[in-house]
């Protein structure tokens, strides 16, 4: 038996965060052993109450406290546009913009087939529901613009527009104060076709 099962441990758990090796992790275990055990119970501290008291919004899926989010609940959201993301950290970006004031809906994934992710994994189901409860009138459509993202949209879109809802999509481009010559092809393409 190993004399440094707990450090073990602590370096397998680190590794399940997206993007972190074996190095990576070893040098946080470390870090927070050598220079930072208050810091170490603080992060543990933490980690057991977000598990124990974030969940997901009874009615757009992201991560609250409360039974009904603050987004959710809020009656200045205007109540007829409907975003769908991703994630939690898609809806914390478009919010950080503030240029929507509308409601959200979050995925928690995206469809991936290789994967067996499909629609009902994702909750379209549910969104559909969401989207035809009287007060939706334009879906917006966020998911990334990944080969699955636009999957994800493509499907969802095909669903929304056969209950006559008006459903749309971010508009993609060349990114504000960017020179042309540096923009990737597949981008300046998108613009082309998506030109206004």
């Amino acid at each position: 038996m190993s004399d440094t099962h707990a450090l073990d441990t602590l370096v397998q758990s680190l590794r399940r965060l997206p993007g972190v090796g074996v190095r990576s992790a070893q040098r946080m275990a470390f870090h927070l052993l050598q220079h930072d055990r208050e810091g170490a119970q603080v992060l543990a501290r933490s980690l057991q109450e977000a598990v124990a008291q974030v969940r997901h919004c009874a009615r757009c899926y992201t991560f609250t406290e409360s039974e009904i989010c603050a987004t959710c609940s809020d009656p200045q959201r205007d109540a007829s546009k409907l975003c769908v993301v991703e994630t939690p950290a898609d809806q914390a970006a478009l919010e950080r913009t503030g240029a929507f004031k509308g409601r959200y809906f979050v995925l928690m994934g995206k469809l991936s087939p290789l994967d067996g992710i499909g629609p009902r994994d994702i909750g379209v189901h549910k969104l559909i529901e969401r989207a035809t409860d009287g007060l939706v009138q334009e879906v917006i459509l966020a998911t990334n613009f990944t080969a699955e993202g636009e999957a994800t949209a493509h499907v969802i879109a095909q669903a929304l527009k056969a209950r006559g809802l008006t459903v749309t999509r971010l508009a993609r481009g060349v990114p504000a104060g960017s020179e042309l010559e540096y923009v990737d092809l597949g981008t300046i393409a998108h613009a082309l076709v998506d030109r206004r």
